[in-house]
């Protein structure tokens, strides 16, 4: 799993920063998490693949998370897209996205699918047999959703050396990643975990950004192995940011230690502050494990 930060600077953009936008890269998909202006400089310079994107995620209308995404599908078109393009964001993107492409009198050749969302509770969106991802409602001034992705359990790995071992044929070798247990040449019954190594423990990715201070989602966040979360203002602007429906790095640092996540990533950083490091000196002392996001910026996992 990794993560790349396109940018990660609230409302303008600045010559250094960029609005929010982030790819993750998970178990063979590429998906593009929220699309501020200059997401598309930003994959080129950052050498994303465009054909790889597939599916697009928008927390909410506010224009620093989604006023790159009209110019991308624009640039898909123009690049000859033909693979259908799934958005998911709040009920009425389908609207603003067509309405600007009828204006311009500009349709694609592609499909575009749009899953608008409405729900107060969380709900999975997306599912193959790799991945799922499901909503974090969040606590805005408009309608707002993080997300939540997830690794579903790989195969396990076949031991080839208890394989050879106990001669055990390839026919079974499928049905033995899967976690059956399997016969030897002699016929006897080789318990599975014999013949395999446990996979990789699944890691799971929870993105909020935009949000106040709100404990109601502890529980779909917990134990993430990345938690990214805003933290607009510092605690001297407390009131600011409950007044915008925002967050302090403090208050992130908190929801992180509440959740028992591994890694917090603080962004959404307010243009107002010069040094970002008073982010990371005022989340620390809570939650140590916290990094400061950068456009730019790749964590692995």
């Amino acid at each position: 799993m990794k993560l790349h930060i396109m940018g990660c600077h609230a409302a303008t953009p600045s010559m250094k920063g960029h609005p929010t936008s982030q790819i993750l890269e998970i178990r063979d998909h590429i998906f593009l998490i929220d699309c501020g202006e200059g997401t598309q400089v930003q994959l080129r310079r950052h050498k994303v693949k465009f054909s790889r994107i597939n599916h697009i995620f928008i927390s909410h209308l506010h224009g620093d998370h989604f006023f790159g995404l009209p110019g991308l599908i624009s640039t898909f078109q123009l690049l000859g897209r033909e693979k259908e393009l799934h958005v998911y964001g709040p009920e009425r993107i389908k609207e603003v996205i067509l309405l600007l492409l009828r204006v311009g009198n500009s349709w694609t050749g592609f499909q575009l699918v749009f899953h608008e969302l409405t729900s107060a509770i969380s709900e999975v969106i997306f599912e193959d047999e790799k991945v799922k991802v499901s909503t974090i409602p969040l606590k805005h001034r408009v309608y707002t959703n993080g997300f939540l992705f997830e690794e579903k359990p790989k195969e396990r790995g076949l031991n080839m050396e208890a394989v050879g071992r106990y001669k055990v044929d390839k026919a079974y070798f499928k049905n033995i990643k899967k976690g059956k247990d399997a016969l030897s040449h002699k016929g006897e019954n080789i318990p599975n975990k014999d013949l395999t190594f446990d996979p990789p423990v699944p890691k799971t990715y929870a993105y909020c950004s935009d949000t106040a201070y709100d404990e109601t989602k502890i529980s779909w966040i917990s134990g993430a192995d990345i938690l990214y979360h805003e933290a607009t203002f510092l605690s001297t602007e407390a009131s600011l940011a409950s007044k915008t429906g925002h967050s302090t790095a403090k208050e992130a640092a908190l929801i992180a230690r509440l959740a028992g996540v591994k890694k917090l990533i603080l962004g959404h950083f307010s243009t107002r502050y010069k040094d970002k490091n008073l982010f990371l000196k005022e989340a620390q002392p809570v939650f140590p494990s916290t990094e400061l996001a950068e456009d730019g910026k790749v964590f692995e996992l």
